[in-house]
């Protein structure tokens, strides 16, 4: 089933301009939400702004934004001050620069969406556009509006469409250096790769979503099919907490190499 989109407006390289609608990529509607009930009637339970020194209810007429400039001290933004910051990208990604595909790290990558034509009319721009970044292995870097905000955004394409990216800002993405500096870095022995090697591959399975299944998800649905039914299910008895089976390693010192092997001959059909 389509999704509705969550941003519509157009894309625009150059001279070349296309009607286009985006939609979220991803997906947390299906996650089990709980809401905060009171006990005695049932009833939920509904949260106010209070002042924090007088602690009297603050209407949402008198909800302003403030930054913090010292202790219990703000500056207060009103909403056409905000507004007026927001640029001309409200309605249009203008892509104005290309880096290559593999410049831009993982690191980067926030929120991905999916970028489609709009109307018939608009689908031949979109897809020239969409094919000289993948004939030139480049992705499109530009600006958008997104909740009052203009996100840093970037455009790969992907398949029959193009993949919108919202960027992490610079001070967001932390140097993996200052974790990486401390360690050592050396060189894993030649001798064991050949065994990491075939556990690795015997490990190895095509890629698959239920690799990624949320066991809490599942847990929480039982049990709210559970009380539905109005079942009573009785705590197993007798049921202990799991006991570590391993032996501790003398000395904490791991050997790899024998550790290696017997991973793969526990492997191996008798």
């Amino acid at each position: 089933m389509a999704v509705r989109p969550y941003w519509k407006g157009y894309l625009k390289l150059s001279l070349v301009t296309c009607p286009v609608a985006m939609s979220p990529a991803t997906s947390e509607s299906e996650k089990v939400r709980f809401h905060t009930l009171s006990r005695k009637s049932g009833n939920r339970v509904v949260s106010h702004y209070v002042d924090s020194v007088t602690g009297k209810e603050v209407g949402e007429e008198d909800e302003v934004k403030g930054y913090e400039k010292g202790e219990d001290h703000y500056v207060m933004l009103e909403d056409e001050e905000l507004e007026a910051v927001a640029l001309e990208s409200t309605r249009t990604i203008d892509i104005d620069v290309f880096v290559a595909r593999d410049s831009i790290e993982w690191v980067w990558l926030e929120t991905p969406y999916y970028l489609t034509p709009n109307d018939k009319v608009g689908e031949e721009a979109f897809a020239v556009i969409r094919d000289a970044m993948e004939a030139d292995k480049v992705v499109g870097v530009s600006r958008l509006v997104m909740g009052r905000r203009e996100r840093a955004v970037l455009l790969e394409p992907r398949g029959k469409g193009i993949v919108v990216w919202t960027l992490r800002y610079g001070d967001e993405v932390r140097e993996e250096s200052s974790y990486f500096a401390d360690m050592k870095g050396e060189t894993s022995d030649a001798s064991l790769m050949p065994l990491i090697q075939q556990v690795i591959k015997g490990q190895l399975k095509p890629w698959s979503p239920d690799m990624v299944a949320d066991p809490v998800q599942a847990s929480l649905l039982d049990i709210i099919a559970a009380k539905k039914n109005a079942l009573k299910k009785k705590p197993a008895k007798g049921k202990s907490k799991g006991k570590a089976t391993d032996e501790p390693v003398k000395d904490n010192v791991i050997d790899i190499m024998s550790a290696l092997r017997k991973s793969l001959e526990s492997k191996r059909p008798s």
